[in-house]
Parts: C-alpha cells; sequence; structure tokens
C-alpha cells in the first residue's frame, strides 16, 4: 500500500507531466498555424522540390539546375543534358526520400495538388514540410529525456527536455524544412545506443550489438547531411579507444559507411565524373568571390578555376566565428556551454566521465567541418549550422555540473526550497529571447495577416498563381515547349512553380551558352525572374561584385519603380541603356512586373499566343 507522501509525489510528477505536453502542443501549434512564415532557405526549397519528384517516381530530380552542375554534367555526358530530367548531386539523399514519402502520403504528387487559395500566402505545402521537421524534433525531445534520464536522473532529464521546448532556435529549424532535426533526432540515437553500450561494457556483458546500433544512426546522420561525416569521424576515434576489442568496432563503422555511402558516390561520378558530386563544391565557400552563389553559378571551371588561395585564413577566421558566436550556436541554453567547464569535474561514474570525451570528440570534429564548409552568422537557420545537434547533451551535463556546485552552497543546504532554483533561474534566462518575443509574433500572425506572414524576400504565390500565366498557355491541349526560367532565385521557382529553372549565371557568356543549349534541346528559356534574392541581397557595391555584367538586370525593376510617374506604370529602363546586356534585353523584352520587387522579362518567341 502506498504512503500519502509517494501518492502526492506521483500526482505532482503527473500534474508537471501533463503541463509540459500542454504547453509543447501549443507551441506545436503556434509554430505551424500563425508564426508559420514559410520555408526561407533554398536548401529546403530545393530538398522538398526532390522530394515531390520522388513522390512522382521521377528519383532524385531536380527542377533547380546550378550552372556547375551543368557543366560537370555536360562535361561527363560529352554532350547537352536536358533541363528538365536533372539529377541532382548536392544533396544527401536521405532527407529528400523521407519528405518524398510525406509528400506521397498527402497527394502532392499529382499535377496541380493542394493550390493556394484566395488571399493566401504562405504555400499549404511548405506546412507539411515543417510538420515532418518538427515531428522529428518532438521525437528528439523524447530520446533526448530518455537518453539524459539514464546517464545522470530523470529530474535534469525533464529540464533538459523543458530547455530544448523553450529554445527558440531548435523552432527554427523545425519550420526551415531543414534536415537538422532529423539530423538532432538520429545524433540522440546515436548517443543512447551508444552510451548503452558503455554500460553494458562496464558491467562486464557484450557491448558490440548496442554500438554497432549506434554506429547505425551516425551513418544515417551522414546520409541525412554530409557534413555529419565530421561528427562520424570524431565516433569513429571514440569508439576504437572506448570499446574493447579495441578498433573492432570502429572498424566495422568505417565498414558500414562505407557501403552506405557507396550508392550515392558511385551515382553522382556517374553523373559528374567525381564522386562527391555539385556538393564537394561547397568547399570553395567564401573562397570564390565570398559566397557560395558564386561558386554555383560558374558555368565554365576550364575558362574560370576555382582558387584555394586563403583556406587556412579562412577556416581561421570561421573558427573564430564559431568560438565567438558559440551560446548563439548553442541555441541561447545557458547551461550548454558550461559543458566545456565540466570537462575539469571528476564525475563518480565512469561511464558518464568517459562519454563527455566522446561528446567533445564528435564537437571538435564537428566545429572543425563547420569551419572547412563555412556557416554564417547572420542567418541562424545556416545549412551547415550542426552545433545545434549538440546543446541537449551539453546541456546536460551542464545542468549536472551547476548542480554539483549549486547544492554544495550552505545556504541552499538550510533552505531546502532554493534546492531546485538555479534550474528555474537557468529555464527563464535561456527561455528569454523566445518569451518576449513570443506575443507579439502571436499578434502579427492572427491579426495582421489572415492569408500569413511570408518571408521578406519570398511571395508563393506570386509564384504558384500569377507567375506561370505569363508562360503557361491558356489552352492546356496546346502544344508548347517546356518551359525554362532563369532567376536569382531558382529554389523557389522550383518549388512554387514547379517548373525548371536555372540560376542566373555569372557573365553574359554563360547566358547564353546555356541558352543556345537549351534551345537545341528544345526547351528555350521562357523568361528571366528578378526577385529581392539579388538587389536586396547586400549593399550596392557588393551586389554589383556578385552580379557583375547582370547589374543593370538586377536593378532594372527597382529603378523603373523609382522613376516611373503617374501616369506610367515604368519608368526609365537601364538594363536597355546597357550595351553589354542589349542583345538579352532585345530578346526578353516582354516586361511583366509582378510586384516592384518580383519582375518577369518575357521572351516574345516562347511566351504563349495572347501573352506577348
Amino acid at each position: 500500500m502506498s504512503s500519502p507522501t509517494t501518492s502526492h509525489f506521483e500526482t505532482a510528477v503527473m500534474i508537471r507531466r501533463i503541463l509540459f505536453f500542454l504547453v509543447l502542443i501549443s507551441f506545436t501549434l503556434l509554430n505551424l498555424l500563425p508564426l508559420f512564415r514559410g520555408l526561407n532557405t533554398p536548401q529546403a526549397m530545393e530538398q522538398a522540390a526532390i522530394g515531390r519528384e520522388i513522390a512522382r517516381g521521377n528519383g532524385f530530380v531536380t527542377k533547380m539546375v546550378r550552372p556547375l552542375a551543368y557543366y560537370e554534367a555536360e562535361k561527363e555526358n560529352s554532350g547537352p543534358v536536358a533541363f528538365t530530367d536533372f539529377r541532382d548531386t548536392y544533396h544527401a539523399p536521405l532527407n529528400p526520400l523521407i519528405l518524398g514519402a510525406a509528400l506521397k502520403l498527402v497527394g502532392a504528387d499529382k499535377p496541380d495538388a493542394w493550390p493556394m487559395g484566395t488571399g493566401e500566402l504562405i504555400y499549404p505545402l511548405d506546412r507539411v514540410v515543417a510538420l515532418v521537421s518538427t515531428l522529428f524534433f518532438l521525437m528528439s525531445i523524447g530520446v533526448c529525456y530518455l537518453l539524459v534520464g539514464r546517464i545522470f536522473d530523470p529530474k535534469i532529464a525533464g529540464v533538459t527536455a523543458v530547455l530544448m521546448m523553450l529554445c527558440d532556435l531548435m523552432w527554427q529549424f523545425s519550420q526551415s524544412g531543414l534536415p537538422q532535426m532529423l539530423l538532432m533526432l538520429l545524433f540522440s540515437c546515436g548517443l543512447y545506443f551508444t552510451y548503452r553500450a558503455m554500460e553494458a561494457q562496464e558491467e562486464g556483458r557484450s557491448s558490440l550489438g548496442m554500438a554497432i546500433l549506434g554506429t547505425a544512426f551516425f551513418v544515417l546522420m551522414c546520409l541525412a547531411h554530409w557534413i555529419a561525416i565530421w561528427i562520424f569521424l570524431g565516433f569513429a576515434i571514440f569508439a576504437a579507444v572506448v570499446f574493447r576489442p579495441r578498433g573492432v568496432v570502429a572498424l566495422a563503422a568505417l565498414g558500414l559507411l562505407a557501403v552506405a555511402i557507396s550508392v550515392p558516390l558511385i551515382r553522382a561520378n556517374d553523373i559528374t565524373g567525381q564522386p562527391f558530386g555539385t556538393g564537394f563544391y561547397v568547399f570553395y565557400n567564401g573562397l570564390a568571390g565570398g559566397a557560395e552563389s558564386m561558386v554555383m553559378r560558374n558555368h565554365d571551371l576550364q575558362s574560370e578555376p576555382l582558387s584555394l588561395d586563403g583556406l587556412l585564413l579562412k577556416i581561421l577566421g570561421t573558427t573564430l566565428v564559431q568560438a565567438s558566436d558559440l551560446l548563439p550556436f548553442l541555441g541561447g541554453i545557458l547551461a550548454a556551454p558550461v559543458f566545456f567547464i565540466s570537462l575539469l569535474h571528476p564525475f563518480k561514474r565512469r561511464t558518464i566521465a568517459h562519454f563527455r570525451w566522446g561528446i567533445l570528440l564528435m564537437w571538435a570534429f564537428a566545429a572543425l567541418g563547420m569551419a572547412v564548409f563555412g556557416i554564417d552568422r547572420d542567418l541562424s537557420t545556416n545549412p551547415n549550422q550542426i552545433h545545434i545537434l549538440f546543446a541537449p547533451i551539453m546541456a546536460a551535463y551542464g545542468l549536472a555540473f551547476i548542480s554539483i556546485l549549486w547544492t554544495r552552497l550552505d545556504f541552499v543546504a538550510q533552505a531546502p526550497f532554493l534546492r531546485n532554483a538555479h534550474f528555474v533561474v537557468l529555464i527563464v534566462l535561456s527561455a528569454a529571447p523566445m518569451l518576449l518575443t513570443l506575443p507579439n509574433k502571436v499578434k502579427i500572425g492572427m491579426w495582421l495577416s489572415k492569408g500569413g506572414v511570408p518571408w521578406e524576400g519570398y511571395r508563393a504565390d506570386l509564384l504558384s498563381k500569377n507567375l506561370p500565366e505569363y508562360f503557361k498557355p491558356k489552352d492546356k491541349t496546346s502544344e508548347v515547349p517546356t518551359p525554362v526560367i532563369v532567376s536569382d532565385q531558382p529554389w523557389a521557382v522550383a518549388w512554387y512553380t514547379d517548373t525548371p529553372s536555372v540560376w542566373l549565371p555569372k557573365n553574359r557568356r554563360g547566358f547564353e551558352k546555356l541558352e543556345d543549349t537549351a534551345a537545341r534541346l528544345g526547351t528555350p528559356f521562357t523568361g528571366i525572374l528578378i526577385t529581392p534574392s539579388s538587389f536586396d541581397s547586400g549593399i550596392p557595391s557588393t551586389v554589383r561584385g556578385q552580379y557583375g555584367e547582370f547589374g543593370s538586370l538586377v536593378f532594372n525593376g527597382y529603378v523603373s519603380t523609382l522613376t516611373a510617374s503617374s501616369a506610367q506604370r515604368n519608368g526609365i529602363a537601364i538594363m536597355s541603356m546597357d550595351g553589354k546586356l542589349e542583345p538579352i534585353a532585345r530578346r526578353y523584352d516582354v516586361l511583366r512586373p509582378l510586384t516592384w520587387e518580383f519582375v518577369w522579362y518575357g521572351s516574345r518567341t516562347t511566351a504563349p499566343e495572347g501573352q506577348r
């Protein structure tokens, strides 16, 4: 028979758990409904578009064509490659596969499925993609609770779960559609089974089964995002040292990784002539002109070879950025950086003490990978940002260390009600950025726009509903070439318009080369779409440096709006005055502003009858 004290304790625990799940459900609904602003990263949109092609049975086909990727494919194919069935070698395969299954489940594989309604500004399928990512996040909270509860105790596990729930950056990644939340789930599972393997070895039992199971999750991480291979390398070194017989688990891990990635590597080699595909060139991010776009918009590596000059300086600079902004990269969870101080504490249990060195080793390799491939402090949801994966487990060690110090204070021992005060302070301070901005975000989301509040620079409604009117025939039975659009925002065109889109090349020569190839293939360029992704990407000198000969095209719509009179819809067209672009301006002279920010330059030769 249970005592009144035990019954009271169980009731209090049950109330706390119910409250936690109610708050968690509320945050989930808020972030998927009124607070959701759509996808906002090129990688997420392209992976969603690839997932839709997978759902249609077309395989890993992308409708976003990078000039560099086309150059590689054309060179390996010894001839032109179709723009309308272009195979992707940039992304890791796991997340698009999962998105493909989800989009197939909701019927998004059918043409014109899930159309946008009147007054709607958020693409419906964006919410489907975000829902998949959010589910991974929710499952990550559960796995982290089990992991931390096994390492320490349910109290620290509960506080860690609360910190995850109140971490604004984790919700941002959940909404972004990037694979980070999938990575977090796989990483947490890998850590959980690795720790169980260490426990089994400590108790004299066989650890091989659990260790291999943990390895499998780390391998899946690599298939979800190529940068996770750096974490895998840290894990392999740790496994080689910790598990006995030494080296067996590490060799098995490397074998599993080799088998798992062999298929995408062979496929990429067949398409591009080298096993790492177009994703390899992310390595040049920041080295070839200061941005990945400068690399991917390069149409000919022979005439414009990439350079590794300044690599060491770049790695050093990115390392310093990570060191100075470590707390924001860890989601603003104050207990997480304390992990590094906890390395000095002699934890009594050997498994706890040894496990933290594995975490440190994996984080160090991850930081090195981010330094090599680049990470941007200005974009919180940077595609290469994987510090956030370590935030929960680091926070758990930080909480344990702070708790040890806190309980040793005399005034805490004399006042039992202060026993958990440090947890409350850490939760409040860590959650403050999210909680302080939440009311205003809810107000904006619920009252200022019934159709949603899209991200600045993205207009799914214009691309999904308005833009197709300029290049698709009104009579669907008409025989017209498959449209191919050139844009500075090809990821959004591919996803929202469901149309092949070529990233605006670096110069006119690259544009005309691709234009001629498209015409010979029977899929001529039907127009050029200019968006804020170009003219609003920095100060004018930065934009000019990035777009070079296309500077007048990029700023044409902006200048035309500024110089338009009340009697005229359009003002001065600086593009037609630019001798460098005069031939292109003559071929694409059907100017149709969707808004002053989104300007369409259509081709008279490919526009459907009645729209010329």
